[in-house]
Parts: C-alpha cells; sequence; structure tokens
C-alpha cells in the first residue's frame, strides 16, 4: 500500500483495482485484507487522509497519500527485503513488483547486497559439498540450495548489468513528489 500510495493518493478501493490491474494480487484476503491494512497503516501515521469526497448517494470516499513517515517506512522495508535472500520467494517477489518505489541507485546497492549475501551462501554450499564424505544421495539439498542461490545470483547480475547500461531505467515513473 505504501509504495502505490508513494505514487500519488488513492482510495481504498482504487488501490484493489489497481492491485488487480496490474497481477500484483497476489497477496491473499484481498480486498479485505488490503482495508484493514489502510485502517492499520492511517493508525501509525504512515498514511493520512487527503481527501473525502461523495457522488451522488454513493457513501463517502476517503482518499489517501502517504505521510514523510510513510515513505521512510517504505524505503527502510523495501531495502530489507530486497537485500536478505528469503526461503519465501514471494518476498523477493513482493520486492520486485514495487523496487521503482525506490530511487534507482538505492535499488542498485540494494541488488549489489543481495548479490553478495548470494555470493557467500553459494561459496558455503560449496565448502559443504568439498568437506563432507558423504554418498551424493545425502547431499542433494544441498546441490538443490547451491543451484538456486547461483542461479539467482546469475539473473542479478544480469540485471545489474542492464542497470548499468541504461537498458532498465527508472526515467518514468511517476511519484508525487517529482
Amino acid at each position: 500500500m505504501l509504495a502505490l500510495l508513494a505514487q500519488r493518493a488513492r482510495h481504498p478501493y482504487e488501490l484493489h483495482r489497481f492491485l488487480i490491474d496490474t497481477h500484483k494480487d497476489f497477496v491473499s484476503g484481498l480486498p479485505r485484507s488490503l482495508y484493514h491494512a489502510v485502517g492499520r497503516l492511517a493508525r501509525e501515521g504512515l498514511i493520512a487522509p487527503v481527501e473525502t469526497n461523495r457522488e451522488g448517494r454513493a457513501p463517502e470516499r476517503t482518499v489517501y497519500g502517504i505521510t514523510a513517515e510513510g515513505r521512510q517506512e517504505l524505503t527502510h522495508r523495501l531495502r530489507r527485503m530486497l537485500e536478505r535472500p528469503d526461503r519465501d520467494t514471494t518476498v523477493m517477489y513482493a520486492a520486485l513488483s514495487l523496487i521503482g518505489a525506490l530511487e534507482e541507485g538505492e535499488a542498485e546497492r540494494c541488488l549489489l547486497t543481495r548479490a553478495a549475501e548470494l555470493e557467500g551462501k553459494v561459496a558455503a554450499a560449496e565448502a559443504s559439498l568439498a568437506g563432507l564424505d558423504l554418498p551424493r544421495v545425502l547431499l542433494l539439498e544441498t546441490e538443490y540450495a547451491r543451484a538456486l542461490h547461483a542461479a539467482e545470483l546469475a539473473w542479478l547480475h544480469g540485471v545489474l548489468a542492464d542497470l548499468r547500461a541504461g537498458e532498465l531505467g527508472w526515467s518514468g515513473l511517476a511519484r508525487e513528489d517529482d
């Protein structure tokens, strides 16, 4: 919600429609969980009402915008999600879907940090495989973990190369404060 409201102020229903229309609806429990999240973020001072309007007989609709504290929290959360590999791949999936909320240089630093973490994991798996005198069948899970980390690392190197070459950039992303 914070990333979407960083783009521009919206009503919760509009947030829900945007998530569905852009196929970012991988969060379970929508739309009810979205309304709960909006309420919680407002109580925490991370978002605030910017206007309330009514059309015809429809109920009042409150439009919310992100606060300065919300922008800081968004940046903090996204950095953490991008930098730290997690067994739950939906964390990275979600972070990548929102990466445009960060400045380009900051996103690059986060991906570099993640790449360094993955390099360490690949090296640790390789050391385990080389140091253990066990039948291969007992090391398959370590081989699997190494393969997954190596594949993500190769992909990250490609993304970082595209970023540096100017083939992947942030130009054209709309932000309220631009």
